[in-house]
């Protein structure tokens, strides 16, 4: 067999059987390099070897000894499989059984030397090991004896088996080479890369734990900063069409918003406008909490552009969010003399009147639209842009880079030949997010903060809710708000009902009891993410156009749709969603001039006293609660390891300032004398693999 490395393939390895093959790749484990890097989620601590006598129950132990009895039958009720052995040392006896292993009594022998690792119990007979791990005492430590690891795990696949392959791949893998320097692990007294992996599949002590940690979440955020800054220098190296605007035209734009602008908004503003005034491309993140005005800040943006004889685009992950927006830019664009085209799968308009779309393409390409609004339908090829230099992405989590990078090229094809400059970029997220996680995730992104919410907009009040009686008043009040023409939503957990789960209420479930037995003669929806896409775009549509009166739906529910006349909001199983994810859901009424109230029902027998919900209950600020959010779940939970990509090892360091810092400041230091890694080889292939796994906008 060829030398081990890193990127060797698990499925050519002859103990990797077809179906651990399959386990391995829902764990996202193909290579070496992945299960290596499958790190444990918790070590249970058998490494004190326990003589018999001093057994007490409740405890969980070592002991070592000789199998002086074996035996096998079955259980008089369920008629399972049962395997029981006693195990003498110099002090006593003790038995050990096992439900439905069949191995046991296979690979167990009497007179053989043991090490049994386990929890003691005790049943009518005495003391006794229910299903313990077991060793012969002459193989090193393996499942018994140390601090055991316990790994994420999928059916078929158990930490047994993964605490086998490790052992048996780290002790063959001879070459273990380590992207980040000897210098910086010695400042930062850190191990290698080598004896961080034996710390932290193979440790001795909670110490080396601790140590390989530590080496590892430096080695996420070091890649992590190492490409923002990366990005940041490329996007520092283009040119950009500077963009000014006349403030005595600020001034009017302004006014023909309507509405007097929040502090907040006019130093966003001045930011975005100081940018956009230079050569160097504005990349910059506006973080607004729900209802704080980031569309009006966009606008601003694009009349400047418009005003300058330049053309925007603003790109949207939906449709229905995408003419929303159309609709409000035309309103305030179009008695200025600015055309807005709408461009998504399924709608062409151009200054509101729907248009052929070849007709549309043809009119973006001679810049007659000022501002472009669309879905990932202006992406196509075939639109082209006469002078495309600023744009706009709301949502930004619903978009990678290559599809960023795709619009960057719209800009190099524009048909105003000037294929030598690149746009400004500013996009948009209405998730609140703590300034040490922007600062850590979106480090090639200048950041501006939208905290302020404008005057006129009334507080939603926010209610637990538990008991019957508690529900019932809630029916009853949403009844009265549907008399009086407005809407309400209802968010659940989950789609369909889940064994697991049986006390969440599924949202299938419950949009057929609300129709049926509550509001039987109001109009209930459904939405949730198994639906095609067209689907969600249709119920979403009907709900704005007020074809629905009560909308069940899942936490798909748009962020950023527009429904003034929503004044209802009721979550179920509240306490399983987070606090910022809650916030998002209450941010989907309270948008027109009416009182909008939010209900948080916890789900059975689940405590009301939670501290997330009574934050909810008394907090209005979406940064505030984010916030709250980060100390008490911690960064992994608040942003969801799934999206980010990264492990938990790192997620759980992410407020560490201080270590980010550090990892910036020596990202920087390379950087400055090797820009593309050609010194750093290593570090240069690390870094690809990094950027492979995780989505960094």
């Amino acid at each position: 067999m060829p030398e081990l490395s890193l990127t060797t393939r698990l499925d050519t390895f002859s103990t990797i059987k077809k179906a651990h093959w399959y386990g391995l790749k829902r764990l996202g484990i193909e290579t070496i390099r992945d299960l290596l890097y499958h790190f444990p989620t918790r070590y249970e601590d058998y490494s004190v070897m326990t003589p018999i006598a001093e057994l007490a129950p409740e405890t969980k132990v070592t002991v070592e000894g000789v199998v002086t009895r074996l035996s096998a039958g079955k259980t008089w009720k369920k008629k399972l499989l049962l395997t029981e052995a006693v195990v003498e040392d110099r002090t006593g006896t003790l038995r050990a059984i096992w439900f439905n292993q069949r191995f046991v009594q296979t690979v167990l022998k009497e007179g053989q030397s043991v090490r049994l690792s386990g929890k003691v119990v005790r049943d009518r007979d005495g003391l006794i090991m229910q299903s313990p791990a077991f060793e012969r005492t002459e193989r090193s430590a393996t499942h018994t004896g140390r601090l055991v690891p316990v790994y994420p795990e999928t059916t078929g696949l158990t930490s047994k088996f993964l605490r086998w392959q490790i052992a048996t791949i780290f002790q063959k893998l001879k070459m273990l080479p380590d992207p980040i320097g000897a210098t910086i692990l010695s400042e930062l007294h850190l191990p290698d890369l080598r004896t961080a992996l034996a710390y932290i599949h193979f440790p001795k002590l909670e110490k080396h734990v601790l140590l390989a940690e530590k080496r590892f979440a430096f080695e996420e955020m070091f890649f992590l900063q190492l490409k923002s800054l990366s990005i940041r220098r490329a996007a520092a190296d283009g040119r950009a069409r500077p963009i000014t605007l006349d403030p005595a035209l600020r001034q009017a734009f302004q006014a023909a918003l309507g509405f007097t602008l929040t502090g907040a908004q006019e130093k966003a503003i001045a930011e975005i406008l100081s940018d956009l005034s230079g050569t160097r491309p504005m990349n910059r993140l506006l973080n607004g909490d729900v209802g704080s005005g980031k569309t009006a800040v966009a606008m601003t943006a694009m009349y400047t552009a418009a005003e300058s004889g330049f053309q925007s685009a603003l790109l949207a992950p939906t449709e229905v969010l995408a003419t929303q927006h159309a609709a409000s830019f035309d309103r305030i664009f179009a008695p200025l003399g600015k055309n807005v085209a709408l461009l998504t799968g399924s709608l062409s308009t151009l200054s509101g009147r729907s248009i052929g779309r070849a007709a549309l393409v043809k009119a973006i390409v001679a810049g007659i639209p000022d501002i472009v609004i669309g879905t990932h339908a202006i992406l196509e090829d075939r639109v082209r842009f006469h002078s495309l230099a600023l744009v706009v992405v709301d949502e930004q989590h619903h978009f990678g880079v290559a599809q960023r990078a795709r619009l960057q090229e719209k800009a190099f094809e524009s048909e105003d030949g000037s294929d030598a400059t690149v746009p400004h970029f500013l996009t948009m997220t209405a998730t609140p997010i703590p300034r040490t996680l922007a600062l850590t995730l979106f480090g090639n992104l200048d950041l501006s903060l939208l905290d302020e919410m404008p005057r006129e907009r009334k507080p939603i009040i926010t209610r637990i809710a538990v008991s019957d009686v508690a529900r019932k008043k809630v029916y009853a009040f949403i009844e009265q708000e549907i008399g009086k023409g407005r809407q309400a939503f209802v968010i659940l957990p989950l789609v369909e009902t889940s064994k697991a789960m049986e006390e969440v209420k599924a949202a299938t479930t419950e949009a057929e009891r609300l129709k049926k037995e509550v509001f039987p003669h109001h109009r209930v929806g459904l939405l949730h993410g198994r639906m095609k896409a067209k689907e969600k775009e249709a119920i979403m549509h009907d709900f704005k156009e007020q074809k629905l009166d009560i909308l069940v739906s899942t936490a798909v529910v748009e962020v950023g749709i527009d429904i003034p006349n929503a004044t209802v909001m009721l979550i179920e199983g509240a306490e399983r969603f987070g606090l910022s994810q809650l916030h998002q859901f209450r941010g989907r009424v309270g948008r027109g001039t009416e009182q909008s109230h939010c209900f948080l029902f916890p789900s059975d027998g689940q405590s009301p006293e939670s501290a997330r919900l009574q934050a909810l209950e008394k907090e209005a600020s979406g940064f505030a609660l984010a916030e709250i959010d980060l100390k008490l779940r911690g960064p992994g939970a608040f942003l969801g390891t799934r999206q980010s990509g990264l492990p938990d090892i790192a997620m759980e360091h992410l407020s560490n300032m201080k270590l980010i810092q550090i990892a910036r400041e020596k990202a920087d230091v390379i950087l400055k004398s090797d820009p593309t890694l050609a010194d750093h080889p290593l570090l240069r292939k690390a870094l690809q693999t990094f950027e492979e796994r995780i989505h960094l906008e």
